[in-house]
């Protein structure tokens, strides 16, 4: 049967790779803008504490992400694998409740990110490889499905927020459940077997993805590389400080009461709401401006 064009197969298959990006992000959303209330505000950590926390996720995004792709590509099925990595990230972040010094706090969230990282690659890679599986072309179908992955996020701040945990240990708590949910999910989703003949012959820079590098020789891929490095400071920056920087207000009586600072979080979100109207607009630059002009770029 058919429905809007699709196979009742291809209609599954989209609302299971949908729920699967809506938590992917819900996992990180819970914690990541207001885990600096809860490091400056409750715990009463300094800024320079914090911030060496928050280096975590830079990283590990350094090596997991390639390592991981490895591991899939040869030894384990990628939705397996993904499945692992939230189970293991969702028990180390369960933990962060039960740390009272700064510098033990570090190390278990770095362990946690080195976890959750390669997860949001693999999440994207278990997506395309699903959507080749049915026939379903990537470039039309994922940008509506990645939505759900920044709604996701959204949802996961505003739970946090809703419920008076942004600035308490609960938001760990919060972000583990939904990862031991998405880690039990990612092993009912079509199979993603390794393909191991795609790396046959090549080197270890190959495998590892460092020859992308090479991209950079091109001066409009430099140049995208290079503002995308300085709004990726912005961001984090913002996530970093955005949220205690809103609640900081709560001290002057004037502003006490607004919603700005009792709902820091919730306002922190309009960056995600952002982002979310921009994903949607992805396929009609594409096919304003030529899908093949875009790819040429790179």
């Amino acid at each position: 049967m058919e429905h809007n064009g699709f196979t009742s197969g291809q209609q599954n298959v989209k609302l299971q790779l949908t729920a699967l990006s809506f938590l992917q992000y819900f996992v990180w959303g819970a914690w990541l803008i207001t885990v600096g209330k809860y490091c400056t505000l409750t715990m009463n950590w300094s800024f320079t504490e914090f911030g060496a926390i928050f280096t975590t996720m830079g990283i590990s995004s350094v090596f997991m992400p390639s390592l991981m792709g490895i591991v899939a590509d040869k030894w384990m099925h990628a939705e397996r694998l993904l499945g692992l990595l939230h189970a293991l990230s969702g028990i180390t972040i369960a933990s962060l409740p039960f740390v009272k010094d700064p510098h033990v706090f570090f190390w278990v969230t770095l362990v946690a990110m080195i976890f959750y990282m390669p997860t949001i690659a693999l999440s994207n890679s278990v997506s395309y490889s699903v959507l080749g599986q049915y026939q379903l072309d990537p470039v039309k179908t994922f940008p509506p499905i990645r939505v759900f992955g920044t709604l996701g996020f959204i949802a996961a701040m505003w739970v946090t927020d809703l419920t008076g945990n942004s600035a308490s240990a609960n938001q760990f708590y919060i972000s583990a459940i939904s990862a031991l949910t998405l880690a039990t999910f990612a092993f009912f989703l079509p199979k993603c077997p390794p393909n191991k003949g795609d790396n046959k012959g090549k080197s270890l820079v190959q495998m590892l993805g460092l020859d992308a590098f090479k991209l950079m020789l091109n001066y409009k891929m430099l140049l995208f590389f290079l503002f995308s490095l300085m709004l990726g400071c912005a961001l984090q920056l913002t996530n970093m400080y955005g949220d205690t920087y809103l609640s900081t207000f709560e001290s002057f009586p004037r502003y006490a009461d607004a919603f700005a600072v009792k709902h820091s979080t919730v306002i922190m979100s309009i960056s995600q709401v952002s982002e979310t109207l921009f994903i949607l607009a992805i396929p009609f630059f594409l096919r304003r401006f030529g899908i093949k002009q875009v790819m040429l770029m790179s």
